[in-house]
Formats: C-alpha cells, structure tokens, sequence
C-alpha cells in the first residue's frame, strides 16, 4: 500500500472525527493564530554589550593552554529592567551557552534586591565542537525555552564555552533582545462578562452542533475509508532476492 496514501488518509479521518465531535475544522497546535501569554515587542532594545572577557585559571601572560571560556555581560541604559521574550545573535565558533540573568522582583515594600539566576544551562550551539557545522548559525532563543520566571529582568550575562583547541577566537554576534510588549497588555474580563449565562450557554450548544445529516454522510465516508485501508493491508513478505522462488548465486555474491 502506498504509505503517502495511507497517511493522507488517517489526517483525514483525524480532522473528520475532530469535526464531528466538536463541530468545528482542526488545527494543528502550533499554527499561526496562537498566542502565547507573551507578545513580543517588534523593537529590540538598546543595549550595552561589554567586550568578552576571558577566563582561564592562573597566569593568563604565563599559561600556554588557550582560554575556553569567555563572559559576555549586557544591560539596558534606557530602561530600569524587562520582561524578556526572545534572544537572538549570530555565533562564531561558540560550542555551549549558559544565559544568566540578574533579576530584581519588587516586593511588599519597594524594590526587591538584585538576584542572579540561571535560566539556559550549556545550551549546544555546534554539533560537534571540532567541525564547523553551527559555528556561524543565526540563533534564536524564546522565553519558553529557559528556565523559570524571565521577567523583571536588569541585566543578562552569556558564559561562552568552546573545548576544542582547533578555534583561536569564539564569540557570539550581533546581539538583540526583544522584551514583552508592553503597549497593549491583556486584561482579564470580570466574571460575570466573561462567564455566560446558562440560556447563552444552552443557545450556544445548540448553535455549534453539526448538521445530522452532514454527520452521517461523514461516518459513513470514514467508514468507507477504514475498510478501504483494512482490505489493501498485506501480509505477504517481500524477497530481496529470490526470483520465483530460486535465488541467483552471482546475486547473492554482490551482496
């Protein structure tokens, strides 16, 4: 049986079910229309970007070993801090990335101290750090992504990694980071606007239901297509090799 067929076939009887018991068409999570509780702002902001310092236990003027760590630390001049929503930035031989940020909550009385936190731990940027594969890649990374709570954000620090000696110099370019907008935040409705009433909801239901007959043509289409399905199934084995039931010892020697 032809598998493109068949798989066709089964997201056709997925949407018609899904049709029948709700009344409305299917769609597949994660499709254009959805909103997370989060709206990303389409201006990214200003931001401070210091030059990579690089870490390396001992002498740094008497050690040999190269370093393979470096810290990268942002902040915000024109704002006090941000809820955040997405990183992006172009790497350059950078294998891991681990993202802190330096929070500040408020509190009952004023503003809450400043805290550091780990929100993306040794995140993989290159496949394999000793080949090129990733190493100029354009990355982007949402908030669902980290680790906890990323609001309220006043500074955020990125710990490059890179373990392979084959690369003189790793960075992370081209820094942007996109807060939350904030211009048009969403407002719950009170209670009794957003719950109906049990006439609205009774109307509603009544409303939604499909048409029996559209229903019953649909079962029986889905029917059909199972049985379809059902009858091209096969159990026969498939030879490799055999030719009418004999095997081709120059064949067999190929192999």
């Amino acid at each position: 049986m032809d598998q493109p067929h068949e798989n066709s076939t089964i997201f056709y009887l997925v949407r018609l079910r899904a049709k029948i018991v709700t009344g409305k068409n299917w769609q597949l999570p994660g499709q254009p229309g959805t909103q997370g509780a989060c709206i990303m702002s389409q201006e990214s902001l200003v931001c401070n970007i210091k030059a990579p310092v690089l870490l390396q236990v001992g002498d740094m003027k008497t050690e040999l070993a190269r370093p393979g760590v470096a810290v990268i630390d942002v902040t915000f001049p024109q704002v006090k801090h941000i809820d955040l929503h997405v990183i992006q930035f172009k790497n350059y031989y950078t294998a891991f990335l681990t993202v802190r940020i330096q929070q500040r909550k408020p509190a009952e009385v004023g503003e809450g101290p400043l805290k550091w936190r780990t929100c993306l731990r040794n995140y993989r940027l290159m496949p394999n750090p000793h080949t090129e594969e990733g190493s100029h890649d354009y990355v982007s990374l949402y908030r669902h992504q980290m680790i906890g709570d990323v609001n309220h954000v006043t500074s955020v620090r990125f710990i490059l990694r890179q373990p392979s000696p084959a690369w003189l110099q790793f960075n992370i370019e081209e820094i942007q980071i996109n807060p939350c907008d904030q211009s048009s935040p969403q407002k719950l409705l009170p209670i009794w606007l957003s719950t109906p009433s049990t006439k609205e909801q009774t109307s509603s239901l009544h409303h939604e239901l499909p048409d029996p007959n559209e229903v019953s043509k649909e079962v029986q289409q889905m029917w059909v297509l199972t049985e379809m399905i059902r009858a091209n199934q096969t159990s026969s084995r498939i030879g490799r090799f055999d030719v009418d039931g004999c095997y081709d010892i120059n064949l067999l020697s190929y192999t």
